[in-house]
């Protein structure tokens, strides 16, 4: 049972279900579900898909998650950054408006959904580790600028297109002259109105004497109020006649669940994009689901994560629907308004269910530009551009990552930035493995601690060097754990032993072991004793594994102090009998690590 369990969380927290907690998910399955109407078909406009898509890409998607997702709060269901990753894949296909656009994209979200339960059985989930978090956030801020300038044609009413900054900015400046008056009427107000609610109108219903919650409430519903103004008034002035572009009619009905047809030719065409929408989507989603569960000090499981948004996402697919993750605003939404279950997101899928049958003929005459003021003030809020200041306050290396992500998806489209940004994240990482930080160390005065002799003022002697690693040892850096230590001992004539001093080396891996038998057979060559300190249990068990340690001209000491007192027993008793005394702030020289 607790097997099945690890697999169907809600056998777990469905035990404990009780009256209350129904209430809370309730109460918070009416706030998101106000937030996620007009979101749902904001987001299908964006992917270039029927506004209907949406809605049925938040109904089974979020029953799906309830059943197989671990987080408490996560809210599952369209979000702007995989919309449009899903408009640039389809794009390359078929056409907006056809049904193979529309097939590929229900393909599309199968394809993801296989993917992602695939990577879940296989325990891949630590793979979301390998992207850097600057790297994300440069690829989210791009993709929110190129998301807010695609919609900007829907709010000045023209025909425009492109995938990169570059195209749609052009393409803009070349249609401006056919701005429709009406539509503007309707887009920069809505847009205006929807900045005003996000940042002002909280505080102002706190001024009003309201509860924060319910200020809170009201404040988010505010793209419903948006919804409802434009509405009513496209079709009290009939703009609808003068040229603004309206949702129109959405079929009244619920998806009916049906397999899409399998075409190994279009199926190997959205493999790649559908791997990217994968990898995005998770490590949006996990991050969103790992930030708030901590908050409750409850535990998400990343294997168990990726086969809940996989089972998301074919359902998604098997409904008519489209890609599909986890939502950052939604999520936060759904926290603060006191979900305690998955089962908040399937009630959230009934309140979707029953406005698909009952509210879609009330936004016929809805405009589509108040759709895209909608798009622009949720994606304008992931732009992050003090992150590069702060990033590149902290680290040159990762500020260059960041900045190189946002130019390359800002130019080169959402797909080649999200290659460029894993290229880069994996890059960086074996760049700084590569090169591991190694000091030289020195015994500190009356005491047996060994620090790095650029920081503090330390005891070496001329027969031992003590050289510390603070990485694992493997392929990508052994080589330059070689060359680093034949340069050191080239340096000391003097010298008659090498400690390499190993207590933040937790594996040392095939490669590495040839460097470390390699650098054996150097040593003894130069009459110089190489040995080992304070090598970690599991470490050991691995060398004594092999014939490294048979073959050793020196020992392994079980700390670097024995080690000192028996290859330089002279400069130990010197070190011995200072006595030991307050450190001051002489004692350390503030500069860079060695």
């Amino acid at each position: 049972m607790k097997k099945l369990s690890s697999y169907l969380p809600i056998l777990d927290w469905g035990r404990s279900y009780t009256r209350a907690t129904a209430t809370d998910d309730l109460v918070a399955a009416v706030i998101v579900t106000i937030m996620l109407i007009p979101q749902s078909l904001a987001y299908a406009l964006l992917a270039g898909l029927p506004p209907e898509i949406g809605l049925y890409a938040s109904i089974l998607p979020l029953v799906a998650y309830a059943i197989f997702g671990t987080s408490r709060a996560l809210a599952v269901g369209p979000v702007a950054v995989v919309s449009l990753m899903t408009a640039s894949a389809v794009g390359n296909i078929a056409a907006q408006g056809t049904p193979e656009y529309l097939g590929a994209a229900i393909a599309l979200a199968v394809l993801s959904g296989l993917m992602l339960v695939a990577m879940g059985l296989l325990r891949l989930g630590f793979l979301a580790n390998l992207l850097s978090h600057p790297v994300i956030s440069g690829f989210i801020t791009a993709s929110g600028l190129i998301i807010a300038a695609s919609q900007i044609k829907h709010l000045a009413g023209i025909q425009a297109s492109g995938h990169t900054l570059v195209e749609i900015a052009s393409a803009l400046v070349s249609r401006i002259g056919e701005t429709n008056p009406y539509t503007l009427a309707v887009g920069l107000p809505a847009t205006a109105f929807l900045f005003w609610v996000r940042g002002g109108l909280k505080p102002l219903l706190l001024r009003a004497g309201l509860g924060p919650r319910t200020a809170d409430i009201i404040a988010k519903s505010g793209p419903v109020a948006a919804v409802a103004a434009t509405t009513a008034a496209a079709e009290i002035f009939d703009l609808g006649e003068k040229g603004v572009k309206l949702v129109g009619a959405i079929p009244s009905s619920l998806p009916v669940p049906a397999l899409p047809g399998f075409d190994p030719a279009l199926w190997s065409q959205l493999a790649g994009p559908a791997l990217l929408i994968s990898a995005i989507g998770f490590v949006e989603s996990v991050s969103v689901a790992q930030t708030l569960a901590a908050k409750k000090r409850q535990r998400i499981v990343p294997d168990q994560e990726l086969i809940g948004l996989g089972a998301a996402n074919l359902a998604s697919g098997l409904s008519g629907g489209y890609p599909v993750t986890g939502g950052f605003a939604r999520s936060v939404v759904n926290f603060d308004a006191g979900a305690a279950t998955p089962a908040a997101g399937a009630f959230t899928a009934v309140g979707i269910a029953m406005a698909t049958l009952f509210l879609t003929p009330l936004i016929a005459n809805l405009p589509q530009a108040t759709l895209a003021a909608t798009i622009i003030v949720a994606v304008l809020s992931l732009v992050d551009f003090k992150a590069l200041a702060r990033v590149h306050a902290y680290s040159k290396s990762d500020f260059t990552a960041m900045a190189g992500t946002i130019a390359v998806t800002l130019g080169f489209g959402v797909e080649t930035g999200v290659v460029t940004g894993v290229a880069v994240s994996l890059a960086l990482y074996l760049y700084r493995n590569s090169r591991p930080h190694m000091a030289i160390v020195g015994i500190v005065p009356g005491t047996e601690h060994f620090r790095n002799v650029n920081r503090h003022k330390v005891i070496t002697g001329d027969k031992v060097l003590s050289v510390r690693v603070d990485e694992s040892l493997f392929f990508a850096n052994s080589r330059f754990l070689e060359d680093r230590l034949t340069e050191l001992v080239a340096e000391r004539p003097a010298l008659k032993h090498v400690v390499l001093m190993c207590p933040a080396v937790n594996e040392i891996d095939a490669s590495a072991l040839e460097s470390l038998e390699e650098i054996n057979r150097r040593l003894l060559d130069a009459g110089v004793g190489f040995h080992l300190s304070e090598v970690k249990g599991p470490v050991m068990d691995r060398l004594q594994r092999t014939d490294f340690l048979k073959h050793l001209n020196g020992e392994v000491f079980l700390t670097q102090y024995e080690a000192f007192a028996a290859l330089d027993p002279d400069t130990a008793h010197i070190a011995e009998a200072r006595k030991p005394r307050k450190a001051t702030r002489a004692d350390f020289w503030i500069g860079p690590e060695i």
